[in-house]
């Protein structure tokens, strides 16, 4: 099936050095998906055009005229800078000439961008960010991880129905577990806000395993784990830290004197398969869900490999209709949510 992605060239740590290679090696592994470049002409109008013989009208340019940095304010992204490369890859996805929008700019700035000219779907109080995790068992999709820090029951109720019909898509398995996690598995557990989202969960026709606790995302305890954004993203933000300080410490070791650089050597396939599996490049890309329109955030130092997988995340959720998914499925459950 054809689809379209918008990409915000100019978005992230390095911009077109790593958003124009991801771009090439995506269409070379989708021989369906079109791309649509967004950027400013004299960083991205002559890759596009060197690379017109091989895709064809697969690959086309938008031009836009300003970039929104890392440390821009909302305020400077949504009202100063209305021709962002980022603003504009969004509105192509609001014209309907892109199915899809991928940016690894600035996350505050594109959540804005995205909920203003996109808006929400009927049904959707409020955008949620859901991203993936590595487990024993392969992956666990978490959400929110940041976009609404003061969450009510119903608003975690639409972040499990969001997150089911995300992962239904894209992983192609019905009915997926979603957890709600909290700080122990009895229903007595966690605070009023908690307790009144796992009844809704219970009713809400999800497959709701129930409550689950942190040590059971890396178990891979359900598909799907549920929170509000300040708590996933201080998850998020842990995790973060804990992988590189598990990384500096196996460096530290098998570096430690010469007769431990020897062991390294004979350890090296193993080393190469824990780093495989733990990677972040194979996770990247977070979905901002609850739109009128496909949007995914890719990390800002974001490589290559990594940017490219967050483009195919992108695509496999435009083909499989996400957001009118997601719209059906908040109709008929309308009486259950907040209007």
């Amino acid at each position: 099936m054809d689809v379209t992605i918008a990409i915000d060239c100019m978005g992230g740590d390095f911009g077109p050095s790593i958003t124009l290679p991801a771009v090439i090696h995506f269409l070379q592994r989708d021989d369906q998906a079109k791309v649509i470049l967004v950027g400013l002409p004299a960083e991205v109008e002559g890759a596009v055009a060197r690379e017109k013989r091989r895709f064809g009208d697969r690959l086309r340019f938008r031009a836009a005229s300003e970039v929104v940095g890392m440390d821009d304010s909302l305020a400077t992204a949504l009202r100063i800078k209305k021709d962002s490369s980022m603003r504009v890859a969004v509105d192509l996805v609001k014209a309907g000439e892109a199915q899809a929008a991928v940016s690894a700019g600035n996350t505050g700035a594109l959540m804005a961008i995205s909920r203003f000219v996109l808006k929400t779907l009927p049904g959707i109080d409020r955008p949620a960010i859901a991203s993936i995790l590595p487990t024993l068992r392969g992956y666990t999709y978490v959400l929110d991880l940041g976009a609404n820090v003061d969450c009510e029951p119903q608003h975690l109720l639409q972040f499990g129905i969001m997150a089911d019909l995300l992962y239904s898509a894209v992983e192609h398995k019905e009915r997926p577990t979603v957890g709600l996690l909290n700080i122990g598995e009895e229903d007595i557990k966690g605070n009023e806000v908690v307790k009144q989202a796992g009844d809704l969960l219970k009713e809400s026709g999800l497959n709701f395993f129930g409550n689950v606790e942190g040590n059971d995302i890396y178990k891979g305890t359900t598909d799907i784990v549920v929170c509000d954004g300040f708590v996933g993203n201080v998850l998020l933000k842990t995790s973060e830290g804990l992988a590189r300080m598990l990384a500096t410490f196996l460096r530290e070791e098998f570096s430690r004197n010469p007769l431990r650089k020897i062991a390294a050597l004979f350890a090296l396939p193993a080393l190469n398969g824990f780093k495989k599996r733990v990677d972040p490049r194979r996770y990247n890309g977070a979905s901002l869900l609850g739109l009128r329109g496909i949007v995914v955030k890719s990390h800002g130092s974001a490589d290559q490999m990594a940017f490219a997988n967050a483009i195919e995340r992108a695509a496999e959720a435009a083909r499989n209709r996400l957001v009118e998914r997601i719209s059906e499925r908040m109709a008929r459950n309308a009486p259950q949510t907040v209007q």
